[in-house]
């Protein structure tokens, strides 16, 4: 444990602390890592968990993983079931953002995103601009689920050269697409916008919501059909899917939802001066688009549209037996999901 002088000794580098843990990769298989908290520079700063395979002197590449709405890093890494420790084990310099208001970051600063513009126009290039520091340079591999993959699309463009390639997990292009309970919301949503009603004031904890889940959760998780439940009834076992219902949900934005619909219907993202579908679907650079069959949040007709629209020279498009949260930490995610994910970089990282 480090003294009140050291550690602020370090945040001078940047570094909160460094240490050497063993945790789960999944389940009872464990491995060693080497941890640190990293911080961005800049106006906001940012926290990143930063993880590597302990005794492995070279990386194959970097990887930034970028969470969705109302989520924070946990999204990846769970004590049972750790997405993140996949990837150190397999050779990867990996870095779990936190964007702001989330997680750590929300610790850091108080600051939140008044809109995803801030996602993509600050914490993104801060975020790559800090592993600059730490890889020498290299391009970073960008992984994103659901919101998280919509702020790749728009901020890939402008991050040319910083980006090796780009993968989405459950991001939908074209929000509500495939959907009968999401179009009723995009048609509340269109309303509102036509009576000029804009969201105000704190974001919903997205946490009590969780706890609500967490008490339910014979409910919630049971055979009976529930609209926009998240994740494939019994696809994620119960002490898995209590740490996630505790740890990842975080606070989300009203702004940050109906930022999804202007990309998919008003073919901009957080405001006029920025076309950023249209500079996407022009960007030639590595994609890999997933989609889960059994997502009610994004469904396979909301996500392919990224893919097909894309002019990438090397995209990819694959849908999977997976709902929206179990793709990432659901029970046959180790089996199917990140071994698809790890061969595709493994491809682009000779």
């Amino acid at each position: 444990m480090l003294g009140c002088d050291a550690t602020l000794k370090i945040r001078i580098r940047v570094i909160l602390h460094r240490r050497l843990v063993r945790q789960a990769v999944d389940r009872d298989d464990h491995e060693d890592f080497v941890k640190e908290v990293v911080v961005t520079g800049g106006a906001v700063p940012l926290a990143m968990v930063r993880k590597r395979a302990a005794g492995m002197a070279m990386m194959r590449a970097q990887v930034l993983l970028v969470h969705g709405f109302g989520q924070n890093r946990h999204a990846w890494h769970l004590p049972s079931r750790s997405f993140v420790n996949y990837l150190a084990r397999r050779g990867f310099d990996v870095f779990n953002l936190d964007l702001r208001g989330h997680g750590r970051s929300r610790q850091l600063s108080r600051a939140r995103a008044r809109n995803v513009r801030e996602y993509v126009e600050e914490d993104l290039p801060s975020a790559l601009a800090e592993i600059a520091k730490n890889t020498e340079n290299k391009p970073v591999f960008l992984i994103g689920h659901s919101l998280g993959g919509l702020v790749g699309y728009a901020a890939a463009p402008a991050l040319r050269g910083r980006i090796a390639g780009l993968v989405t997990l459950g991001s939908p292009y074209h929000f509500a697409r495939g959907s009968f309970e999401l179009q009723a919301v995009a048609v509340a949503v269109k309303a509102l916008r036509a009576a000029r009603i804009r969201s105000v004031g704190a974001p919903v904890a997205m946490r009590a919501i969780a706890s609500a889940m967490r008490t339910l959760r014979v409910m919630t998780d049971g055979p009976l059909p529930m609209p926009l439940r998240g994740w494939r009834p019994s696809a994620i076992e119960p002490h898995v899917l209590d740490e996630h219902l505790r740890l990842a949900f975080d606070y989300a934005g009203i702004d940050e939802m109906l930022a999804m619909f202007d990309w998919a219907n008003a073919k901009r993202f957080g405001g006029e001066r920025e076309d950023y579908v249209e500079r996407f679907e022009s960007l030639d650079i590595p994609l890999l688009v997933i989609a889960g069959d059994d997502d009610e949040l994004a469904p396979p007709p909301s996500v392919r549209p990224a893919f097909v629209r894309s002019a990438s020279l090397d995209k990819t498009f694959r849908s999977l037996p997976f709902g929206h949260v179990d793709m990432l930490v659901g029970r046959d995610a180790p089996r199917h999901m990140w071994p698809l994910v790890e061969r595709w970089l493994l491809e682009r990282t000779a």
